[in-house]
């Protein structure tokens, strides 16, 4: 927790805590509105496109920007239009107008100001931190995130089981809201340029300035790599997680939406404790290997949970995974932090993102038409097979196995 004895990081992580446990509660919501609404995987997968398409058309974008405008100034603006958009759908859904072109909609315009914060988010946490509290501000981050995403499913399935789904929204749109307010102080001390923009020539184009974040990322082999391969492997995981997941829960074990909230919060409780042991360290070793020994682990798991398991068996799956991605997200991000420059930080992120998410819109059509065809069970084994197998092929290059 030393990382908080810095107010303007302590005002952004709190601010963080309380969105991503509106976040939390709003995506068990979304998500059971829809298989309740239209019980269509090809439905399903059709919003989580329409989220992902538009934020990654404008990430390259986003980034450059990032590292021109004041980071803050981009979250708050992200946080008001966020808020804003989510109070939208919760008042359709309250006066029952709510309809899936709404929710195609919605999540087409939300992805786009996504577009726009994440890279600034991500940059803006080593400039609030001195390098010694980078790891403890990086597993505070996760840590808040987790403990949300623990509370998140649970709160959002009760809620949704008295309350509606109208309820769950509302309490999304003022987390955003909340968060932005959090924001308001440090923009005030924010500079009206970020002054350690890569170019100092206002008349380079935002294609040269995104041209370098590229540059930067194919002159470094375990970057490029890694990004490579969490892209491809988009096709294996997205469509079996994200589709076929919450029909296995429905169908095959006939459960409702709560088994669904269980199974989130058994995976951030994974997380957390994750979270927890790798924020004690200052320096993490053998970074490649261990990285890539926990993705591959989490393609076992997404096997397992097609295989005929009880619901016992499920949760601890559930943990396993949380834990997992945990470890692999903090040491990622950490890395990149230490390693790349501040000045093109907003363009490598951006550059991370859209390359690692560049298939998952093809992951999630491709997830609801297999679901249909051979049932969510064989798409999460045979989808988690595949992930293991892709994910070991990371380890044949030296620089990632050297990763250290």
């Amino acid at each position: 927790f030393r990382a908080l004895s810095n107010k303007t990081f302590a005002l952004l992580w709190t601010g963080y805590t309380v969105s991503t446990l509106g976040d939390a509660i709003f995506r068990v919501a979304l998500i059971w509105w829809v298989v309740e609404k239209t019980g269509s995987s090809v439905v399903m997968s059709t919003v989580l496109i329409f989220s992902t398409v538009p934020m990654l058309s404008f990430l390259l974008i986003g980034g450059v920007l990032v590292d021109r405008w004041p980071r803050i100034i981009v979250m708050l603006i992200s946080d008001f239009g966020r808020g804003i958009l989510v109070g939208v759908i919760a008042l359709l859904s309250w006066t029952n107008l709510l309809e899936i072109w709404h929710i195609y909609v919605f999540s087409a315009l939300f992805g786009f100001v996504d577009a726009f914060f994440t890279p600034s988010f991500r940059a803006a946490i080593p400039e609030r931190t001195s390098p010694e509290n980078l790891h403890s501000a990086n597993s505070l981050i996760g840590l808040s995130g987790q403990i949300s995403s623990i509370l998140g499913p649970a709160i959002g399935a009760g809620i949704v089981a008295h309350g509606g789904s109208s309820l769950a929204f509302i309490l999304n749109s003022i987390s955003f809201v909340f968060s932005g307010l959090c924001l308001l102080p440090i923009s005030r001390m924010e500079p009206s340029s970020n002054p350690d923009k890569h170019s100092n020539s206002d008349q380079e184009s935002i294609w040269n300035e995104a041209r370098l974040g590229i540059k930067a990322v194919f002159d470094t082999p375990w970057i490029w790599i890694t990004i490579g391969i969490a892209g491809i492997s988009n096709l294996t995981y997205a469509g079996p997680m994200g589709v076929a997941f919450p029909f296995l829960i429905k169908d095959h074990f006939k459960a409702d939406v709560n088994l669904l909230g269980m199974f989130y919060s058994f995976s951030s409780a994974g997380a957390l404790l994750a979270t927890l042991w790798i924020g004690r360290y200052k320096k993490i070793h053998k970074r490649g290997l261990k990285m890539y020994g926990v993705w591959i682990l989490i393609g076992l798991m997404v096997l397992t949970l097609g295989l005929p398991i009880n619901v016992p068996g499920i949760l601890i799956v559930s943990f396993i995974i949380g834990g997992s991605e945990a470890l692999l997200g903090l040491i990622w991000v950490n890395t990149l932090q230490e390693r790349v420059p501040n000045a093109l930080f907003g363009r490598i992120t951006s550059v991370d993102y859209l390359g690692s998410s560049l298939l998952e819109p093809v992951g999630y059509a491709l997830g609801g038409w297999v679901n249909n065809l051979i049932g969510p069970a064989l798409t999460l084994v045979i989808g988690g097979a595949a992930q293991a197998i892709l994910i070991s092929l990371g380890l044949l290059h030296r620089d990632v196995r050297n990763l250290d």
